[in-house]
């Protein structure tokens, strides 16, 4: 079966909103992480519990947005080399193409699980210093 030109041409936009979602939940996890560093009036116990999952999640997005560039590359040099008739190479760099952008949004599922964990230990926090209703 051959392959033409558009069939990697399709990632290409789904790429690009990937990596700008996960630019924006990087952006958002900065701004998050200087707003805790700026507040001296949060709850000094609260942020030592948020630090270990914030690591976790900057180092994952790292990987989520690497795996996502690298997906990107092997889409541009599948489609190059089907431009240029190596239609075996071009298959392959697009089979790992798509193996590698897999691997981005298993890190994303990751990421989100790892995110919601830190919402609930907020939650506990709110529950402990909030009265119970009558």
């Amino acid at each position: 079966m051959d392959m033409n030109i558009t069939t990697p041409a399709l990632l290409f936009p789904a790429i690009s909103l990937l990596l700008l979602a996960y630019t924006n939940r990087f952006l958002t996890l900065g701004q998050l992480i200087r707003q805790l560093a700026a507040d001296t009036r949060e709850d000094r116990r609260l942020i030592a519990r948020q630090i270990p999952g914030l690591k976790r999640r900057i180092t994952q997005i790292r990987f989520m947005q690497t795996f996502a560039v690298i997906s990107f590359l092997l889409c541009a040099l599948s489609m190059l080399a089907i431009f240029a008739d190596y239609n075996g190479l071009g298959k392959a760099l697009f089979g790992a193409s798509i193996t590698t952008l897999t691997l981005s949004l298993v890190l994303s599922l990751f990421e989100v699980l790892i995110s919601t964990q830190a919402l609930s230990v907020v939650v506990e926090d709110l529950e402990e210093r909030t009265p119970p209703a009558d």
